[in-house]
């Protein structure tokens, strides 16, 4: 690491959307595209060819992507790249004078402020897709196919595109925005792949080059660091690089354990199962999440139940014998269906999750079939989002009565699988007890923005949405006392399970079960084999 040749300047964060620590050169991304003027013919021949390449470049990210929000996300910005009322607003912009850069921008500006001020948080938050999919073709009319990041570099921006960072080589490197939210598309793809990021950065700096270090930790960026900065940070990192290759490293197999030697399961969060393909089965102790509102996109899907049956049957097959458990349709406020959610003022505390699956049953039926038939081939849990009331978790056990039924009718192989409950909505886990499930998760994503009463897309409340706030540690260990002294199995599965930071605290509540993206388990792994507390002796303290 270089020297030292200025005085530290530190700027601090307002929250860590991924944990971890990184160095390298700072790079200072800003968003000025240079405009290019042209006659009106030449304007639409630049802005076609600018539109196939944007493309191009965006179905090679896509083919090149196993991460099926990833994929998702690219699918959106090609689709739009090919909606034909966009592209007409454009060529007619072009046939009344306007150079190919204005014409675009400004069709896709009249489409922006739609999705901006749109009430359905869905729109809301592609806003930022297209922002990036304007600015691809402005790069390209300009002659720049790429951002063009030098791997390993500390990037410092007002807020960065969900394609920039998938075209980018992190390496050592890490994200310093100054905008953003902790639950943008961005920031899930950093928690994935282990790129540390830091959001609402309260400063700017004087100097926009040097060496920084981008501590998501500690929640601040230092740069032009002096030798006691690099050698506290030299010797953190080196703790956790030693942490995560105490017996758990990715190619270590489960169980992990703490110090005191208690097994603390590792599970495994899957979106529509094409990544499964990637990830050794020995890694994990089963499948703690399926969203299967990532793989079931369109009201056809949700019909299908030999589609359905097909892909828990292959999450099943790759488990070997661990435990798979599949949530039912969690759709509505940020994950609508087209054709199958509702389009409410407030989708957040809306008819969403069981909510939406009561009020409209029949898509539910079908999924509890296909579920019930994965579950002859191996153990399936079936997970039921946005539990308020215990007589919700009871309907949904009287739906499944019937898909047993059904299935008995039909001569269809089958076994009932085990009938759980995310603990996600504040009113639910406050009266735990009152609930006769099989088993528990907590969802600590809804869980912090209900109990902060702070909405998980605003980055300017990003500060209240603080999962180690001590409230939400209390309803936390109050779940799982509940479920201890039942004897019932507990897990966590929101954000809170791949993040380092958060590991001590919620094993110290007495959880012992955690669910995460594939990418998170090493570093959780390593915070686990860190940890010296014991599960605590009488769960009715």
């Amino acid at each position: 690491m270089p020297e030292a040749r200025v005085a530290p300047m530190r700027l601090r964060a307002g929250s860590v959307a991924s944990a971890g620590l990184a160095c390298g050169p700072l790079w200072v991304l800003g968003s000025e595209i240079p405009l290019a003027l042209a006659d009106a013919p030449r304007s639409r021949m630049a802005l076609e060819r600018a539109l196939q390449q944007a493309r191009a470049e965006l179905a090679a990210l896509q083919s090149a992507s196993i991460d099926p929000e990833a994929s998702a996300l690219l699918e959106f910005q090609i689709a739009m790249l090919e909606d034909e009322s966009l592209l007409e607003t454009a060529w007619q912009a072009i046939a009344d004078g306007q150079t190919a850069t204005t014409a675009w921008q400004r069709a896709i500006d009249v489409q922006l402020a739609e999705y901006v001020h749109a009430e359905d948080l869905y729109f809301q938050a592609r806003s930022a897709d297209l922002r990036d999919m304007r600015d691809r073709v402005l790069r390209c009319l300009a002659g720049r196919s790429a951002v063009g990041i030098p791997p390993g570099s500390v990037v410092l921006t007002r807020d960065l595109a969900p394609s920039v960072f998938l075209e980018t080589d992190w390496r050592e490197g890490g994200i310093a925005l100054f905008e953003g939210s902790s639950r943008s598309h961005v920031a899930m793809l950093a928690r994935s792949r282990n790129v540390p990021m830091l959001i609402g950065l309260v400063s700017a700096p004087e100097r926009q080059d040097g060496y920084a270090l981008l501590d998501a930790e500690r929640g601040e960026l230092v740069l032009d660091p002096d030798a006691a900065d690099l050698a506290d940070f030299g010797a953190r990192r080196a703790r956790s690089l030693s942490a995560r290759r105490a017996g758990v490293a990715p190619t270590a197999a489960a169980p992990v354990h703490t110090r005191s030697g208690e097994h603390v399961k590792l599970l495994l969060n899957v979106a529509d199962g094409r990544e499964l393909e990637q990830i050794d089965v020995a890694h994990f102790d089963g499948v703690g999440l399926v969203r299967t509102e990532l793989l079931l996109r369109t009201a056809a899907q949700l019909e299908d139940e030999q589609q359905q049956f097909e892909a828990y049957a292959a999450m099943v097959r790759w488990a070997s014998g661990k435990p798979v458990t599949i949530r039912t349709l969690d759709a509505g406020a940020d994950k609508p269906i087209p054709g199958y959610t509702i389009e409410e003022g407030n989708p957040f505390l809306g008819t969403r999750g069981v909510r939406l699956s009561l009020a409209a049953p029949g898509p539910l039926l079908v999924q509890l079939c296909a579920a019930a038939r994965a579950a002859a081939l191996g153990p399936v849990r079936v997970m039921v989002p946005m539990v308020t009331v215990p007589s919700e978790l009871e309907a949904v056990r009287q739906l499944l009565d019937r898909a047993i039924e059904a299935l008995l009718a039909r001569s269809l192989a089958h076994a009932r699988p085990a009938l759980g409950m995310m603990v996600e909505v504040p009113l639910a886990a406050l009266s735990i007890e009152d609930f006769n499930a099989d088993f528990f998760s907590i969802g600590s994503n809804d869980l912090v923005q209900y109990l902060a009463a702070a909405s998980r897309e605003s980055g300017a409340l990003a500060a209240l949405q603080d999962p180690l706030h001590p409230a939400v540690l209390r309803l936390i260990r109050h779940v799982v006392k509940s479920a201890t002294v039942r004897g019932i199995d507990v897990s966590l599965c929101g954000d809170m399970a791949a993040d380092p930071r958060c590991v001590p605290a919620l094993l110290d509540t007495g959880l012992r079960a955690l669910s995460m993206a594939p990418a998170a388990r090493a570093a959780v792994g390593g915070a686990v084999a860190a940890f010296s507390g014991a599960l605590l002796s009488n769960p009715t303290d």
